[in-house]
């Protein structure tokens, strides 16, 4: 097994960055303080952070599946702006509550 498909060392640069970032210190800093090269350390940001970015950029989609025995007409929505919380029920008029938050939004 080579050291880049290694889970450990994976695991151990992800520990390193963590701690690069908490530091507070430039690359070049925190890697003379960890007998570190900035390639090394450059190398591994790439590696775990673009694998997250990765992630990050292809959504999964979960399914949604409606009971169809509830009565969706009684529910209402609660919306919150600041302290103000506004109760809409069904058959609200949009234009109205626009310009109610819109009033809101700027008071609150």
């Amino acid at each position: 097994m080579t050291k880049r498909s290694n889970p450990e060392v994976q695991k151990e640069w992800e520990k390193r960055i963590a701690n690069f970032r908490f530091s507070g210190l430039t690359q070049d800093e925190w890697c003379e303080e960890n007998k570190l090269t900035s390639n090394q350390l450059k190398y591994w940001l790439r590696k775990i952070e673009g694998s997250k970015s990765e992630r990050k950029s292809n959504p999964k989609w979960v399914p949604i599946v409606l009971d169809e025995t509830d009565d969706v007409s009684n529910d209402t929505l609660e919306i919150k702006v600041g302290t103000v919380s506004i109760e809409v029920k069904p058959g609200f008029s949009p234009s109205l509550l626009a310009e109610v938050v819109k009033v809101l939004k700027t008071t609150c």
